[in-house]
């Protein structure tokens, strides 16, 4: 099977490699297509922790080819989703119910094997099986959009309410959907234009920022406070956003964090204490009921994840799809890795 690797820093390279068997609990997944995530183009820009080349990716859906043993043979052919987050269910964490934060937990693209490449095996508990009526595209989109519809559940936030998005890549974009179809209204900042155009004609309400981060702020303090929003959610992903997020949110208001900076985020804690804040983590979902009730409101025709889709490439153009997705202009770029 053709296999990418990422081997150093914006390096890809290709490989004829065996293809895998599934063992006991497992299934082969034959993918079609394959999403670029931000955690892609991190590793892209900065390498791997892992010794050695890596096969990254992990938004994945495809088919079932064959299962190993302990899993139903009916399962072969069926047209299934990606879990990439997988709880070892043995530790502290996992016998609490936080699954989500487990320890030991096996993670796709990340710290072993992952998407890019035409098959993968994974445990059968964690490849949902998709019903006719949700498309490829939207179900290549299921995974970021369950990372969203999760975030939007750990909020006090209602159907009804005013919420607050701070930054429009593909999560950020895809929450906007999501609220949007559900009954939230909401309120978006962002800087890329055609980002601001694409969640207004979805039914979004755009905040300008000001000339200066001291202006910026303020506006969206006092937008924020006059239109009641009742969670704020920061998607962009940087120390400033997040510290953006954390000073402009109005009193009692969630705050929940999406992005994935590695810098200091800075806050004045009796601000905070003052203000009544909770800062809210959303990293993942919990398994696996957010993937149930993802798939359920796609087959449904409730949410179109795939909307947020902007290019696909073929898989032996991976390096140059993660070069664009790196300027942060896109919204969704997707690998083609099979038609069939």
């Amino acid at each position: 099977m053709l296999q990418s690797f990422l081997t150093e820093p914006h390096k890809i390279q290709f490989a004829e490699s065996v293809k895998p068997s599934p063992r006991h609990g497992e299934v082969l997944v034959r993918l079609k297509l394959v999403g670029v995530c931000g955690s892609d183009v991190h590793m892209f820009q900065k390498g791997h922790r892992l010794e050695g080349p890596l096969t990254i990716g992990h938004e994945g859906m495809g088919i079932i080819e064959s299962v190993g043993e302990g899993v139903s043979g009916q399962r072969t052919g069926e047209r299934v989703v990606i879990e990439p987050n997988i709880p070892c269910m043995n530790c502290p964490e996992c016998w609490k119910g936080k699954g989500n934060v487990c320890r030991n937990k096996r993670i796709v693209g990340v710290n072993e094997t992952g998407c890019f490449a035409e098959y993968i095996r994974l445990p059968s508990a964690f490849v949902h099986t998709l019903p006719e009526a949700v498309p490829d595209n939207d179900a290549v989109a299921m995974e970021p959009a369950v990372v969203a519809l999760s975030a939007l559940n750990r909020s006090n936030s209602k159907p009804g309410d005013t919420i607050g998005v701070i930054g429009l890549g593909a999560i950020g974009m895809l929450l906007t959907h999501i609220a949007l179809k559900l009954g939230y209204r909401v309120l978006v900042t962002e800087l890329v234009q055609s980002k601001i155009d694409r969640a207004v004609q979805m039914g979004a309400v755009f905040v300008k920022g000001g000339g200066s981060p001291e202006e910026t702020s303020g506006i969206l303090e006092s937008t924020f406070q006059k239109e009641e929003i009742t969670a704020l959610f920061e998607c962009a992903g940087s120390e400033r956003s997040a510290t953006l997020a954390i000073e402009t949110a109005p009193r009692g208001v969630d705050v929940i964090l999406m992005g994935l900076s590695e810098e200091d985020t800075t806050f004045k804690s009796r601000m905070l204490s003052r203000k009544g804040n909770r800062i809210i983590p959303s990293l993942i979902y919990d398994h696996p009921l957010d993937f149930k009730r993802g798939i359920h409101l796609v087959e449904r025709g409730i949410i179109h994840p795939g909307k947020v889709i902007s290019k696909y490439f073929a898989l032996q153009d991976l390096a140059e799809a993660l070069a664009l997705a790196q300027r942060g202009r896109e919204g969704k770029i997707v690998i083609r890795i099979s038609d069939h």
